[in-house]
């Protein structure tokens, strides 16, 4: 075991917390307020070389490991969750779904200029009647010639308003139930498609989420990712490396709960001393420090058996499981400390606790993590081998030969 990071990942590591410093949180309390995203920051994470952090260089990526996701997911979201979301959509659920399951040719067509920074991609499974119970899709995809036709609806996307390419699930056999739901590249472009923005969200406000709609869109049958039945093995291989991202953002949420909270105690006086010197307010202190080493521990462990090619879905759902859980708490302890000024925006700690509670809900509700976790204890579920898995790293095209 190692628990050291490389010199490339400290440096990847500074980088992306200056970039957070200088260019997001002077500017989050106001980009809060209006449910704003800066494009300018998509520009700037293209140039950072950060769209395709873990995508191997062969196509358009940075070739870095997949723990280096974890260090961009945790510093981005240390600055607001908004930006977290972007790149855990973008990278995590499209792109890195794209290298584990595309044909050289869609990799070659959409994984290139989305790790590049060229193009955003996006990714649609959840319904108005579909969230945890995946098999309620009623999105379909009917064969026609050399093309699906797509009908249905999708809500909660993040970057429905903004991606360029959707990795969208729909049913091309309703009678076989998950083992009929497959899975699409879908481009904005493609006429019968549209999207809609929902407002009135309790937090994430900066963040672009909305309503997918599919009416009569003909997809290339080229654009079919994998086989006919296997979008919800896809899906569900998707969603190990979007709880990845999401735990590994939870961590940042509690890095800054925490550095908010220690800057606080230091700095307000009760009772003739520095309220850092009360006990109560050191035992917040201190679960938080607990909570991120643990959270912290956890992601690594899951990214190190990405890092082998080893399937992770046990050891990632518990991650997301616990860090979203322990940020919750980080975010609602660091109101707690601020007082009456916790429940003002002058402070960032309500736009933290705002923040932390739809990870505790996406990709995969706590309750599911937390009955998932129980039957792989009770020997109830077993991960099958898939078909497909992420390249190991170093990647086969960047590994040096002497």
């Amino acid at each position: 075991m190692n628990f050291e990071f490389t010199e490339e990942q400290e440096m990847l590591r500074k980088m992306v917390r200056s970039f957070v410093d200088k260019e997001i949180n002077p500017n989050m309390r106001e980009w809060d307020e209006r449910g704003y995203f800066d494009p300018v920051i998509w520009q700037r994470l293209k140039e950072l070389d950060l769209m395709g952090v873990c995508i191997p260089e062969e196509y358009g990526g940075s070739g870095m490991d997949y723990n280096s996701l974890a260090i961009v997911c945790e510093e981005l979201e240390r600055g607001d969750t908004a930006f977290r979301t972007a790149v855990s959509v973008h990278i995590g659920l499209n792109s890195m779904t794209l290298l584990q399951w595309g044909t050289e040719e869609q990799k070659r067509k959409y994984l290139v200029p989305q790790a590049k920074g060229e193009k955003i991609g996006a990714f649609g499974l959840t319904e108005p009647g579909a969230g945890s119970d995946v098999a309620s899709l009623g999105t379909t995809a009917v064969k026609d010639g050399d093309y699906y036709i797509l009908n249905g609806q999708k809500t909660w996307i993040s970057l429905c308003d903004v991606a360029d390419h959707f990795i969208v699930f729909a049913y091309t056999d309703k009678e076989k139930k998950h083992h009929g739901i497959s899975a699409f590249i879908v481009e904005r472009t493609m006429p019968g498609f549209s999207s809609k923005a929902i407002k009135g969200k309790l937090g994430i406000r900066s963040g672009n989420t909305g309503e997918l709609f599919f009416d009569q869109v003909r997809v290339p049958k080229e654009n079919l990712l994998g086989q006919e039945g296997e979008g919800f093995k896809i899906a569900m291989s998707a969603l190990d490396n979007g709880r990845f991202t999401v735990a590994a953002g939870a961590v940042g949420l509690i890095m800054a709960s925490l550095e908010e909270s220690v800057k606080y105690c230091q700095l307000r006086k009760t009772f003739g001393k520095e309220i850092g010197k009360h006990q109560l307010v050191q035992q917040m202190i201190a679960n938080m420090e607990a909570g991120l080493q643990m959270s912290r521990l956890l992601v690594y462990r899951a990214g190190e058996l990405k890092n082998k090619g080893v399937r992770n879905t046990r050891e990632t759902s518990l991650a997301k499981w616990q860090a979203c859980d322990f940020a919750n708490k980080a975010a609602d302890d660091a109101v707690q400390i601020h007082g009456a000024y916790g429940y003002s925006s002058e402070y960032p700690v309500e736009r933290f606790l705002r923040n932390s509670k739809a990870p505790v809900i996406y990709e995969g509700t706590r309750e599911i993590h937390t009955v998932m976790q129980a039957e792989y204890v009770l020997g109830y579920r077993e991960d099958k081998a898939l078909s497909n898995m992420l390249p190991t790293w170093p990647f086969e095209s960047e590994k040096v030969t002497v």
